[in-house]
């Protein structure tokens, strides 16, 4: 098997897989690409995540930022922006089978045809009071989407759907912490590359306040600088940082809040990793080590990792009924 970037390569093979940068402008280059050349990849993916099957070649497609708005234009012309910009959602999945996805449905997309008429003068796709841009009902429709259950149509509106979910995750569970730059900056674990659809929600709440957001997975950030924001590709694991004055203080205050309010009638785990999953814990404030002396249902559950010398404080206090009293009633 081998790789080809410009000719096709006659050869024993029954198939081709088109990779590419991962970006959105690579994967629509391809997308041009098998239409200009009469090509059907059968797969079309990152270059660091193709894995050939027998008989299957490569073939490097180059990103060509032309070729990918003519493919956007073209999408916009016949479905509406609204179309592209559920493609541009479900980009950002990290499911392997995305970008072939993609490729797929605006094949039959490109085949379904034009939009209806203008919701204006419901004759033409445009007219100078729509300027072509119109998205009502009956105006340039989501025609190619509409068939939700079509095998081509369902796996991208489920894609979009995952990453919708994991945006909305993300913005229930980032955490800021104030460094000592006066930056204030969060790390995050998504399953989807998220951070591109968080900065404009966090850069309206934050008004003014610089602020960074780092992906760990993808090795992305967002970084505001009150003004506008950016994406900066991260290369290198970020060093430790150094934090506010107020910063620990900050913390301390919103776990012992958190360990407060909880109902310990209501403690119900499963419930609570139902709607806050396991893997969001380790960049949440509030489910980092707290001291003892806190009070809460949670911590009154767990066995803190050296009992004994709990125990040996509570008789020097002179609380000599301590250490025959339940664990739960010291925490209190």
């Amino acid at each position: 098997m081998s790789t080809v970037s410009a000719t096709y390569v006659e050869g024993p093979f029954f198939e081709v897989a088109y990779a590419h940068d991962g970006t959105l402008e690579g994967l629509l280059s391809a997308v041009f690409e098998a239409y200009a050349r009469h090509e059907d990849p059968t797969d079309i993916m990152p270059a660091d995540r193709v894995q050939l099957r027998l008989g299957q070649m490569q073939r490097t497609i180059r990103t060509d930022v032309a070729h990918a708005l003519r493919v956007q234009r073209q999408l916009c012309l016949r479905h509406g922006e609204s179309t592209f910009n559920t493609i541009k959602v479900a980009s950002l999945s990290d499911e392997p089978h995305t970008g072939t996805t993609i490729y797929r449905f605006i094949r039959y997309a490109m085949d379904t045809g034009t939009s209806r008429a203008c919701t204006w003068c419901a004759k033409r796709s445009t007219c100078a009071r729509c300027t072509g841009s119109c998205e009502k009902p009956f105006g340039k429709s989501r025609r190619a989407l509409a068939d939700v259950t079509h095998p081509i149509v369902a796996p991208l509106l489920e894609l979009e759907r995952s990453v919708a979910n994991e945006r909305h995750l993300m913005m229930q569970f980032i955490r800021f912490e104030h460094m000592s730059n006066g930056v204030w900056f969060a790390r995050c674990n998504p399953k989807a590359s998220v951070v591109p659809l968080l900065m404009d929600y966090f850069s309206a709440r934050f008004n003014t306040q610089a602020f960074i957001v780092y992906d760990e997975n993808h090795h992305i950030a967002g970084v505001y600088d009150g003004r506008d924001w950016y994406l900066v590709k991260v290369e290198t694991a970020l060093s430790t940082l150094e934090y506010a004055d107020e910063e620990r203080l900050a913390q301390d205050a919103w776990r012992t809040f958190y360990n407060t309010i909880a109902i310990e009638s209501r403690y119900n785990p499963d419930l609570r990793r139902q709607f806050m999953p396991m893997r969001f814990w380790k960049n949440l404030t509030e489910m980092q080590p707290a001291p003892f002396a806190t009070k809460g249902c949670d911590l009154a559950r767990e066995e803190p990792k050296n009992q004994a010398e709990l125990l040996r404080q509570a008789e020097t206090a002179g609380a000599q009924k301590a250490a025959k009293r339940p664990l739960s009633r010291m925490l209190e």
